[in-house]
């Protein structure tokens, strides 16, 4: 076999000025905080050491929209869940969010566990959920007939929903983008440093990076299961990150209609517990079990693991046919030894702001963790005057949801949409294309997959992968042995076995 070699996706280049603000990581928080600061007039700069945004746990994320009955009254996290959540339903609107308001349930499903109930009502009430129920086991299944028989009552949460995650820190990054702040891919920070800016400017952050060096007047941590290791760089311990994997089943859109809502069991001290939930998709997602592992990057699923959700999850509805599964998949928490979010600026290096910690409800609480790191840099002495002009950028409308009217309207702007790749889901060539010019542009197959929706249906991109991935090469220039799957190095093909049919005389 011939080795042919890989020129690289070309990489936006690193400027040479001072930013107000670099925010290190380009997870759901990072993403958020860097949408709130952009309707400021900082300049921002949003780096991830992956080749795009939402590519480590946000992407292994279950959807949920958590109300906020679960975490302690007065907390940090009790606070910015309840506040995320009211946020996420805006957000939803403006940013064309894949978004459903399902409402969730958490059961009992013994006779002990109608206290836990109880105690998460009166947490819930404490906290500003709005429209907390406790319901009896018959109002229960008459609301989702598939539950077991074995429920003895249930606590009902309106605000409760499922969302897109990627999507959402998407439009944050992008409107972001849009609004003058620029995103960093493959920018690992390897070591900070404070020195001396321009003009004698006193206190600057110097991040070394393995694409060269980026300078800032402040510093954001929401580096995720990493961030423990990204404050050592510069200040005294202050987290310890454990990594937690979680585990998932999803289910073929032809189970998403098993339950309507979020089915919880009673939590425990080793977290929410197994859950079973429609997703905003119209799948069904079964999940995840907690396994503390060593390393962050570690997303391996176990037949252990799944065989220890499939088990939980039929506890709460029996009739689950994990046959229809298309995939399984895992994500890493980011827990600490605190219970409580961590969002601070440093006591020992002033400028620095750590968002740590961030484990469920992080994805429901990401709206107003932005909100709160905006007012810490703004604590820390840094000016943020409102922006003028500031604009949203909302997720396109996928073209198999436009009426026949818009579909025909778009096949004439572009022929390109008159072309299907994508058959389970109905993505076409266009949107593809559109995921490759877009603010942020999809540069892998996942890429393009977490912006147009190619390759989540029932074959799980088995038809379409290698369309997309000609689509890639084409409107990136390089040839097809330089696409990726997803993150840096996972290429699609290593070389050629035979010369193109052209080149062998037509045949």
């Amino acid at each position: 076999m011939e080795s042919l070699c890989r020129p690289p996706l070309p990489l936006p280049p690193l400027k040479d000025i001072v930013y107000d603000v670099a925010i290190i990581g380009a997870g759901i928080t990072g993403c958020a905080a860097a949408f709130e600061l952009s309707r400021t007039t900082a300049r921002v700069a949003l780096l991830d050491r992956d080749s795009d945004v939402a590519a480590g746990a946000t992407r292994a994320n279950s959807g949920i929209v958590h109300a906020g009955y679960d975490p302690l009254p007065g907390t940090r996290m009790a606070r910015c869940n309840v506040e995320g959540n009211a946020l996420l339903h805006q957000y939803a609107g403006e940013l064309n969010l894949p978004f459903r308001p399902t409402g969730s349930l958490v059961l009992a499903l013994s006779q002990e566990e109608l206290s836990t109930l109880r105690t998460l009502y009166a947490r819930g009430l404490q906290n500003g959920v709005p429209g907390l129920r406790l319901l009896s086991a018959e109002e229960a299944r008459a609301r989702e007939p598939a539950l077991t028989p074995e429920v003895r009552g249930a606590l009902y949460a309106p605000t409760a929903g499922v969302i897109g995650p990627w999507e959402t820190a998407l439009a944050f990054a992008e409107t972001a983008v849009v609004n003058g702040a620029d995103f960093l891919p493959c920018c690992e920070v390897t070591g900070i440093r404070r020195a001396e800016g321009p003009g004698g400017e006193k206190a600057l952050f110097v991040l070394t990076t393995g694409r060269g060096t980026v300078c800032a007047r402040r510093v954001v941590n929401a580096a995720g299961a990493r961030a423990d290791q990204v404050n050592d760089l510069l200040a005294p311990p202050r987290l310890h990150i454990r990594p937690n994997r979680g585990q998932y089943y999803l289910l073929d859109r032809t189970q998403g209609g098993t339950v309507g809502m979020v089915i919880f069991q009673c939590p425990t001290a080793a977290g929410k517990g197994v859950l079973v939930a429609p997703t905003a998709h119209g799948n069904l997602i079964v999940g995840p079990d907690a396994q503390d592992i060593a390393d962050p990057d570690d997303t391996a699923t176990t037949a252990a693991g799944l065989a220890f959700v499939a088990a939980q999850a039929r506890r709460s509805v029996p009739a689950l046919s994990l046959r229809d599964s298309i995939r399984n998949f895992a994500g890493v928490r980011a827990v600490c030894g605190e219970e409580d979010f961590i969002l601070e600026e440093s006591a020992a290096c002033p400028g620095l702001i750590t968002l740590g910690g961030i484990k469920s409800p992080g994805l429901t609480s990401a709206p107003a963790i932005a909100r709160e790191c905006v007012e810490l840099l703004k604590r820390s002495g840094l000016a943020l005057p409102p922006r003028a002009g500031f604009r949203l950028c909302p997720r396109p409308v996928r073209f198999r949801d436009l009426s026949p009217e818009g579909r025909a309207a778009a096949v004439r702007r572009n022929p390109l949409y008159g072309r299907v790749v994508c058959r389970c889901e109905t993505i076409t060539e266009g949107e593809i294309a559109d995921a490759v010019r877009s603010p942020i542009p999809a540069r892998s197959v996942d890429g393009v997959k977490r912006r147009a929706g190619t390759g989540m249906g029932r074959c799980q991109g088995g038809f379409c992968s290698p369309r997309v991935a000609a689509v890639l090469a084409r409107e990136w220039g390089v040839p097809l042995t330089a696409v990726e799957q997803d993150r840096p190095g996972s290429f699609l093909l290593t070389g050629r076995t035979r010369e193109p049919a052209e080149e062998e005389g037509g045949r």
